[in-house]
């Protein structure tokens, strides 16, 4: 069995390498490490200020988690390793293809285009994004969507075949995430993102032993997508705001009803 994974640089996906290939061994690595390129303007930077002033928990909980990964796994996995600046590029195609991987992983990249898209693993192409498809999609991050929203019972995890859209792969089994109220919104970013990793795992071992769960995202819901230019400062104060009710609304009879009326698909 051959797996490559498609990722970007984050000790996130350092540590979901290391997951992965512990239980099933990786054959390649391609990481992705885009050139910033953002224009600094004077509304940015004002944004930048009221953050850290007003708003330092939505910033210090992302970062925590990464710092926590980065110090559990230093390293990548033994594999053949490559860098690329975009996960569209000639390199990482023929690094995949002289491969010649049964499945291909892929988690926090840019949206890979339709050559990459080309290629046919045995197995397929999957994708791993942390929010419960189709209700929630897009980003900056669906998990602070969700509490920006009031939507915490959506909080989740879905891994998909890979398609060239945001988030709208057809699914393979997507579960929420689990919590007891007494997380700060650090516990709850690692929760989601373990979460995430575990789910991939659990999915990766039924793709192996021949099962092919296929359900069109259509076929459960409508859902929305957001955007990263819709993340605001208005919708950072909601999650400020949202957030203290966070043990409150998780353990009402409201939130479980949501929940279970929800649509997911099981392994």
């Amino acid at each position: 069995m051959k797996i490559v994974m498609w990722m970007d640089g984050q000790s996130n996906q350092k540590a979901l390498a290391n997951k992965i290939a512990a239980r099933f061994g990786v054959s390649g690595i391609i990481i992705e490490k885009r050139k910033g390129q953002r224009k600094i303007t004077v509304k940015k930077i004002c944004e930048k200020i009221i953050d850290k002033l007003f708003l330092p928990q939505i910033t210090n909980a992302w970062f925590g988690m990464l710092g926590q990964y980065e110090k559990q796994y230093k390293d990548y996995p033994a594999a053949k390793i490559i860098e690329v600046e975009n996960i569209n590029s000639d390199a990482a195609y023929n690094f995949t293809k002289e491969i010649d991987p049964d499945i291909i992983i892929v988690s926090g990249t840019r949206l890979v285009k339709e050559k990459l898209l080309g290629l046919s693993p045995s197995i397929g192409i999957l994708n791993l994004h942390t929010g419960l498809s189709p209700y929630i999609k897009g980003g900056p991050n669906c998990t602070n969507w969700c509490i920006a929203t009031n939507q915490l019972p959506m909080i989740g995890n879905t891994i998909m075949w890979i398609d060239k859209g945001i988030d709208t792969g057809n699914i393979i089994t997507t579960e929420c995430t689990s919590f007891n109220g007494t997380e700060s919104l650090l516990d709850v970013h690692i929760k989601v993102m373990e979460h995430g990793h575990d789910l991939y795992v659990r999915a990766v071992e039924k793709l192996i032993e021949g099962k092919r769960p296929n359900v069109k995202q259509g076929d459960i819901a409508a859902g929305t997508t957001y955007y990263t230019r819709q993340w605001t400062l208005k919708e950072r104060f909601n999650l400020k705001n949202n957030f203290k009710q966070f043990k409150k609304t998780i353990n009402s009879e409201a939130y479980k009803k949501t929940q279970a009326a929800l649509k997911t698909i099981p392994l």
